[in-house]
């Protein structure tokens, strides 16, 4: 039976740092096919598909000066369906917990959701499964790395569980982790998905109390 690894860590933070250098690659299929708009930037349109501004610019090798689009322009949108319907069912999966014990729902937000996607690549793509990445560091500042402001931030990880309930079912059975997901310090949630590499299936949640 495949190894199956968990880990859990929770910290306060404050402060905010730049963002940092993000993964090249984008995704040729599951896309979406923009017509740019008089008013619209590649930051513009980032927001309206909930995508990250790198990830757009790394579909559009075409698009030269990312500073410059013009009304009619294409632009190329990765849309991730298949992984972010997984991501969303672990936050359902959260909510459904949270709301058995009387706790409020954590919201998704998709920039966080985004920095976990990251974490989780990250483990798979270096081959390694810790809360401190080589590549980003630890998830406080991770997270801050990617522009994003907490008052107080958790993480879990997992590696080996094919499905959001089984990922959920694992770290429910872990004190360390069920206490994080059921946590009232936190208000927001991220989780991300990444498939391939050692253990095949990679996941991180990241929970956060904006500031």
């Amino acid at each position: 039976m495949k190894k199956r690894i968990l880990a859990a860590l929770a910290a306060l933070a404050a402060a905010f740092a730049g963002p940092p250098a993000a993964p090249a690659h984008a995704q040729p299929a599951d896309t979406d096919i923009y017509t740019v708009k008089p008013g619209d930037s590649l930051w513009i349109i980032a927001q309206k598909y909930q995508i990250g501004l790198s990830e757009i610019i790394a579909a559009n090798p075409q698009i030269k000066d990312p500073h410059w689009i013009y009304p009619g322009d294409k632009v190329t949108v990765p849309l991730l369906t298949g992984v972010k319907a997984i991501e969303r069912q672990v936050v359902e999966l959260v909510n459904q917990q949270r709301a058995a014990r009387g706790l409020k729902p954590l919201r998704l937000n998709w920039e966080l959701a985004r920095v976990a996607r990251y974490k989780s690549m990250d483990m798979r793509d270096r081959n390694y499964f810790s809360h401190t990445s080589p590549t980003y560091g630890s998830p406080f500042d991770m997270i801050r790395a990617f522009g994003i402001r907490y008052s107080a931030a958790a993480e879990n990880i997992a590696a080996g569980q094919k499905t959001a309930q089984e990922v959920m079912n694992s770290w429910m059975n872990s004190a360390g982790h069920r206490s994080n997901i059921l946590s009232a310090n936190y208000t927001e949630i991220g989780v991300g998905y990444a498939a391939g590499g050692k253990y095949g299936h990679y996941w991180t949640q990241m929970f956060i109390k904006p500031r």
